[in-house]
């Protein structure tokens, strides 16, 4: 069987695909949000499957959760999901859908994993140097992690930079055993 990613991604493209007609990306993005958080919620999800629960019933929770964002195409989108029995895709959906949102708008997610806290203007610093590096507006989240000793590992969609004391050790360990 077809992983859950797969048979998100036509549904993500169709939804984006709509949001990018209507030039409304925000309320698209607020509609998928909410909606993936509600599905989340063990609550609703255990009324996904449920036979006395209809599709309807469940694309109003939905619509409601997410105070009516992208109208009459986003409760359509819902209820083509509900009647394909794929409302339980809509955090894969709503993930995919930020992605493609994101490299239309020319912005990338960046995470950076550090030992200890940035300070702000050396995070300022990072941040322009990444923008310059990847040629895109970034969004930067900061992880710690006390295991890294020191530095950080910064990941951008497939680039991957180690600059941590413990990725370096682990390398200099790799160069002494060959």
């Amino acid at each position: 069987m077809a992983d859950r990613a797969t048979i998100a991604r036509p549904y993500a493209r169709a939804a984006f695909a709509h949001a990018r007609e209507a030039k409304d990306f925000a309320s698209w993005s607020k509609l998928l949000g909410s909606a993936a958080a509600t599905v989340a919620d063990p609550r609703v999800a255990r009324l996904l499957n449920h036979p006395m629960v209809t599709g309807e019933q469940l694309v109003a929770l939905l619509v409601e959760a997410s105070k009516k964002a992208a109208a009459a195409q986003g409760r359509n989108f819902l209820m083509t999901l509900a009647g394909n029995r794929r409302l339980g895709l809509l955090p894969e959906i709503a993930a995919q859908f930020e992605v493609l949102r994101a490299e239309v708008e020319g912005i990338i997610d960046v995470e950076v994993v550090a030992a200890r806290e940035i300070p702000a203007p050396q995070k300022k610093r990072l941040e322009a140097a990444l923008e310059k590096r990847l040629g895109r507006e970034v969004r930067m989240q900061v992880r710690l992690d006390d295991s890294l000793v020191g530095g950080a590992i910064v990941r951008a969609g497939d680039l991957v930079i180690d600059g941590s004391l413990k990725g370096r050790l682990a390398r200099l360990d790799s160069a002494l055993m060959n």
